[in-house]
């Protein structure tokens, strides 16, 4: 562990006497460690502001506050400008098929984020509008001379059809990385962490990501959405849900290209990349 890690955390003024810290594996854009005092457990995660990312902690600490005024999300215990001490929950982390099974449960935890978060947020919000990030990373990655640069033209290119075909939007608040993982089962409720790219946001954004994220099928795209909207879904809704699912398979594909240059995490981002660019043309075929 790094030893100016391990200092910050040990000058935390929550902890009772002695602490155990232990590495968690598994977090791309911050560091998580489990934190044992000797009265209870703690999760604690590490990280700065990600500018080529766009993620602002100031902004992923109000969101978590938010969530967790709710019941949402785990309480947030301690905060420092790059540390979150958060209440540690026994509970199961979940993935893709835990997802599907559960998903009338997730539609009503996805619409109380989308709804309720508003009126608990105090202070600066964003909105987190997937084609300003895509925009964003294109020109990071011409900046950074990518190998991928000679591909950028199109991608952009197709994203702005999917932008002017996805028009015009709601808007709620988004979570806006719905990935199985961020998921907890506690065995009475189910939790959402991780908060760095909360913001507003349409909400097809969250359903498509999580379809895409999570290996729906038709079918199960199809019980998503009419029990979200609560009614059948006609083709003008179809389209523009087909539009922000492409739209963010792309955003994650060319954030896995900038994380590419930027991460020293040991995680395969070529791999990952490649996978996510394959499903983004794939998907296209429903526009």
């Amino acid at each position: 562990m790094d030893k100016i890690i391990k200092d910050n955390i040990l000058s935390i003024p929550v902890w009772d006497q002695n602490i155990e810290i232990t590495k968690i594996d598994g977090g791309l854009t911050n560091q998580n460690f489990l934190v044992t005092d000797n009265i209870n457990k703690y999760f604690v995660r590490v990280g700065e502001d990600i500018p080529e990312h766009l993620v602002s902690r100031s902004n992923e600490l109000n969101a978590s506050i938010a969530a967790a005024s709710l019941l949402i999300a785990p309480k947030v215990i301690y905060h420092n400008k790059n540390i979150q001490v958060i209440e540690f929950l026994k509970s199961k982390t979940l993935n893709d098929q835990d997802v599907r099974e559960k998903i009338n449960d997730i539609i009503l935890l996805i619409k109380k984020v989308h709804k309720e978060i508003p009126k608990k947020l105090n202070g600066q919000s964003i909105i987190f509008w997937v084609f300003h990030v895509i925009r964003h990373y294109a020109n990071f990655l011409e900046k950074k001379e990518s190998k991928y640069k000679n591909m950028l033209s199109d991608l952009l290119e197709k994203s702005l059809k999917l932008e002017e075909k996805s028009s015009p939007y709601d808007i709620v608040f988004g979570h806006n990385d719905l990935l199985p993982a961020n998921f907890l089962d506690d065995g009475q409720r189910l939790w959402l962490v991780d908060w760095e790219y909360a913001g507003y946001n349409t909400p097809l954004f969250d359903l498509g990501g999580l379809a895409s994220n999570n290996n729906f099928s038709n079918d199960e795209e199809i019980f998503l959405l009419e029990n979200y909207f609560d009614h059948k879904i006609d083709s003008d809704l179809l389209n523009k849900y087909n539009c922000l699912k492409s739209a963010s398979l792309l955003r994650e594909t060319m954030w896995s290209m900038v994380s590419e240059i930027t991460s020293d995490i040991d995680f395969d981002y070529s791999e990952y990349t490649e996978n996510n660019l394959k499903k983004f043309e794939e998907s296209l075929k429903n526009i």
